[in-house]
């Protein structure tokens, strides 16, 4: 067996009631550290005195991780692992160097405040993050709670909503929680006009508007494109081939404006988007941004072959415009087993090629034929869309 490891560093957790809300076993860790990390109001609730470091500016673990092996405490909001420094240190830790002391969440004090269940609730961290990355969280009726990054971020969210549709969505204005200063107050979206909020600060919303669907396929006029895009219809049904599970990592090979890429990330994967064009790549980043995802998409401008080399393994790969004869084979030789392919191709020469590849490697070839209603003089007909060949294998 190898040697054991003493703890050297603990993580507490920190309310605004400070150190009367601690256990014994976090005042003692305290009593004992030779350094205290925190954010500047963590360290004052405390009261470490000099012993006490602020965290760096742009935030580092790196500080911690130098003292190793000394007496170290950090401090965060609640629990250190929902949104806080936790995860970000462990990753560099063995399972023996730490312990962790963790205090109600603000989430868990603003359900409890307002009566919600928990695990029904969404709770997304906006600190350094955009408002869109609430796109996908905001269904009509829902309970959504966000961490703030000051006072001014509510006025500013509730504008923000405003601007997307939810301007009727009740609001709940947290601030302080779980100490002498806590205050909640309820209002809406768009009739905001809280002008004395402080931080610490979290938002509540029932949002009230029309949200994202669940189902693949969104409109195309939702997504910024120069008409290089795998259109509805088409687009869910290749998401239906592609299979996307949580966490899976999706090349987007030829992407165009990203939709599918997009839609991936919503489906809660990550996708590395590769697009030769600049004014391709712009849409795809607007995309991106517009529906929330834009820290689960990685944009590579360049053209897909010459990309591959670079890239992580993938869990699938989409290849919607380009595919030739030198990246399919690329491509192939590059996919672990059970990895996933489909190729979309509209040119008899595509057609051609992934007919001979289906014939040689297996999976399905569908060949997807859609017409639309459309005006014919004073009366209605069908006006056919190009088809759509698609070859999809598992390797």
């Amino acid at each position: 067996m190898g040697k054991s490891v003493s703890p050297w560093l603990t993580l507490i957790g920190i309310g605004e009631d400070g150190l009367a809300g601690l256990s014994d076993a976090s005042r003692d860790a305290l009593a004992r550290a030779e350094v205290v990390f925190g954010g500047p109001r963590h360290l004052g609730l405390a009261q470490v005195g000099d012993r006490g470091q602020a965290w760096p500016v742009p935030f580092s673990v790196d500080p911690v991780l130098a003292l190793r092996g000394r007496a170290v405490v950090v401090l965060a909001s609640g629990d250190p692992f929902w949104h806080g420094a936790g995860g970000s240190l462990v990753a560099h830790l063995a399972a023996g160097e730490w312990l962790s002391h963790p205090a109600p969440s603000v989430f868990a004090l603003a359900a409890n405040r307002l009566g919600w269940k928990l695990e029904e609730t969404r709770c997304i961290g906006l600190h350094a993050a955009p408002f869109a990355r609430l796109v996908p969280e905001l269904v009509n009726g829902a309970g959504v709670i966000c961490t703030l990054r000051d006072g001014a971020a509510a006025g500013e969210l509730a504008a923000w909503l405003c601007g997307a549709g939810f301007g009727g969505s009740t609001l709940w204005v947290l601030e302080a929680l779980g100490g002498p200063d806590e205050r909640v107050r309820q209002t809406r979206a768009d009739s905001y006009d809280l002008t004395d909020v402080r931080a610490p600060v979290a938002l509540a919303i029932r949002p009230s508007g029309t949200g994202l669907p669940r189902t693949p396929g969104l409109a195309d006029d939702s997504f910024a494109h120069d008409g290089q895009i795998t259109k509805a219809p088409v687009r869910a049904l290749t998401l239906a081939s592609l299979a996307p599970r949580p966490g899976e990592l999706l090349w987007d090979l030829g992407a165009g404006s990203g939709s599918i890429s997009v839609e991936w990330c919503l489906a809660g994967g990550k996708a590395v988007a590769v697009e030769q064009r600049a004014d391709r790549c712009a849409n795809i980043a607007a995309n991106a941004l517009r529906f929330g995802v834009e820290h689960r998409l990685v944009l590579v401008q360049a053209a897909s072959q010459d990309a591959l080399p670079g890239l992580p393994a993938p869990d699938a790969v989409f290849i919607g415009g380009g595919a030739d004869a030198a990246l399919l084979a690329a491509v192939w030789d590059q996919l672990a087993p059970g990895a996933r392919l489909v190729v979309n191709g509209v040119t008899l020469e595509t057609e051609a090629l992934l007919a001979a590849w289906h014939a040689e490697k297996g999976g399905d070839l569908l060949r997807i034929e859609l017409s639309r209603a459309a005006p014919l003089g004073r009366m209605r007909g069908w006006v056919a869309a190009r088809p759509v060949v698609q070859w999809s294998v598992t390797r």
